[in-house]
């Protein structure tokens, strides 16, 4: 296995793809009242939610561990319903020298996927993919589709 890796997790949710590319394009900051067990904080540090070259910081709890992400949006596109960013600072940077995360909704009639991406470079053979961290995605993901399931919007 190379030191370049791609991973992909696609999860079908039973509510409008349009609500979570919403969220996460221009509500981002309020995931954490949704996951308050997994995020602790989002902050918009440099230019405006959803847009290209913004700058968020996240506080986050993974596998029991607090850890912390710098990331710039990289990449925002309506049509497709999807977000690319580049993780620029915090503990992912400590063993990968890159690491993108892209997240997108489709939709065919009443069926929408989010399907999440995940593209690094492992500083070297000793460091493991990131499926964790597409795990966490994944539960967070059902954890939103029952938030909203259960809250009218």
């Amino acid at each position: 296995m190379g030191l370049h890796g791609k991973l992909v997790t696609r999860i079908s949710i039973k509510v409008d793809g349009d609500i979570f590319f919403h969220l996460f394009k221009h509500e981002l900051h309020h995931i954490k009242n949704i996951l308050p067990q997994k995020i602790q904080s989002v902050n918009l540090i440099a230019g405006e939610w959803g847009t290209v070259g913004s700058v968020i910081s996240w506080n986050y709890t993974k596998d029991g561990v607090s850890s912390t992400a710098k990331e710039i949006i990289e990449a925002v596109d309506e049509e497709k319903r999807s977000i690319t960013y580049k993780v620029t600072e915090g503990d992912l940077m400590a063993v990968y020298n890159t690491f993108k995360l892209a997240f997108s909704v489709d939709s065919n009639g009443e069926d929408n996927v989010v399907t999440w991406t995940v593209e690094y470079e492992k500083k070297n053979e000793s460091v493991p993919e990131p499926s964790t961290f597409l795990d966490f995605c994944f539960s967070a993901t059902k954890e939103i589709e029952l938030h909203y399931m259960l809250v009218p919007n």
